[in-house]
């Protein structure tokens, strides 16, 4: 992976390691929120709120719009693909390090 790519896969871990800006994140996928409608959900100030809406836009997982006097907050698919891309070829790569270890034992044993 290159830096950039790295900077990017930090960012998302960094926004997606908070319990609070997970919940944001799955309530903006499941449709587009304002802000301050977010921010009754949890027990914090509005404040508090938009700071984890702007860490999850800096991750790139979440996009803001004005409308209005509103900030409306929506996931930003894409970005959650590519972290889920991330994810995946992690996950590939275990797999096949298991896999070769399954058939070192395996070889092994014969």
């Amino acid at each position: 992976m290159q830096e950039g790519e790295e900077d990017r896969a930090d960012a998302w871990f960094r926004a997606l390691s908070d319990r609070t800006r997970r919940d944001i994140l799955r309530r903006a996928l499941a449709e587009e929120q304002s802000v301050s409608a977010l921010a009754r959900n949890y027990p914090m100030s509005l404040t508090a709120v938009q700071k984890h809406v702007a860490a999850l836009e800096r991750a790139g997982l979440l996009r803001r719009r004005r409308s209005g006097r509103e900030t409306l907050a929506r996931a930003d698919v894409d970005g959650l693909r590519a972290a889920a891309r991330l994810l995946e070829e992690i996950e590939r790569r275990g797999r096949e390090h298991i896999d070769r270890i399954d058939e070192m034992l395996h070889s092994e044993r014969e």
